[in-house]
């Protein structure tokens, strides 16, 4: 049954992304689950035992979006309201074009390329050169197929709408008090453990579907050496398989809050002089990925009807 109403949740997402007619006049149900997360920052990350309020934190966070979404579901005409909120949660449509958009800026000039690569990476832009910004975009286009697209999608095969619901907030929670500051060091373990979980078969399955869409069968070696050097215990999966299939570096020394890292390059043998070409490239490849999911989906669908 859900394999069925993932069918048109895909279709919808990919024809009509994050439509701003709509979503200037409601908040995003992300925007609502980042309302909750700060709520629950402001409220509980305070005095002693902070790792344990995180912990209580995050079960609220679970408890109340696998209750709405089961609410929602047994509602008449509840599998109306799981088309819509898979297709809402999923992110195909707005990961390629925030993606396209760095190539064709970077393609003016540097400065509208590090302009449009700073709306989609938490990294330092000012300094980067044209490389740089087309690794942060093809980075990005890699984790966030994984996180937007192929994670939401499992996880609403695998529990329906609760289960969409569920995987959005926990990613939310990670991405906003999921950091090893000394204010989310403790309270933020939870959500950042749990997420880490929620990802850790998705993004193996991205990897998958990234080397059969681009075709490169031979991309396994070079992932299971890759992906384990990544600072994400799930990132490095869907990095890996895009710089393989690409054939780029990607990764490599970064900037955050002006302090420079040295991370390893992702399939360091690949190109690094790279450019808008290879941002329309890795658009592509996501675009060949969606349209293998949803092959896949329905195949689910008619074993499950059959």
């Amino acid at each position: 049954m859900h394999a069925l109403l993932l069918i048109p949740a895909m279709l919808l997402d990919g024809w009509l992304g994050e439509p701003r007619w709509l979503w200037d006049r409601w908040p995003h149900p992300a925007v609502l689950m980042g309302r909750a997360v700060a709520v629950l920052d402001a409220r509980l990350n305070t005095g002693p035992n902070r790792k344990a309020r995180g912990v209580a934190a995050v079960v609220l966070l679970v408890a109340g979006a696998g209750a709405l979404g089961a609410a929602l579901a047994a509602l008449p005409f509840g599998w109306l309201f799981e088309i819509a909120g898979a297709a809402i949660l999923m992110a195909q449509r707005s990961l390629a074009d925030h993606v396209k958009a760095v190539g064709d800026a970077l393609r003016l000039s540097l400065a509208d390329g590090r302009r449009m690569v700073a709306r989609i990476v938490g990294r330092d832009t000012g300094s980067m050169d044209p490389p740089a910004v087309t690794r942060a975009a093809i980075e990005s286009a890699a984790e966030n197929l994984s996180d937007g697209v192929v994670a939401p999608a499992f996880w609403f095969l695998i529990g329906g709408l609760p289960g969409i619901l569920i995987y959005k907030a926990v990613n939310t929670a990670d991405s906003m008090i999921g950091h090893r500051t000394p204010r989310h060091e403790q309270f933020g373990w939870a959500a950042a453990r749990l997420d880490d979980v929620l990802n850790l078969i998705p993004a193996r399955l991205t990897a998958v579907l990234v080397a059969l869409a681009g075709w490169r069968p031979d991309a396994a070696p070079v992932v299971l050496r890759d992906a384990p050097r990544h600072r994400s215990p799930n990132a490095g999966w869907p990095e890996a398989a895009v710089a393989v299939v690409l054939g780029v570096a990607v990764s490599g020394p970064r900037s955050y809050h002006g302090v420079m890292t040295d991370q390893p390059f992702v399939h360091p043998e690949g190109r690094r002089d790279v450019g808008p070409a290879d941002v329309d490239a890795a658009v592509r490849l996501l675009w060949r990925v969606w349209g293998l999911m949803l092959a896949l989906v329905a195949v689910i669908a008619l074993v499950a009807a059959g």
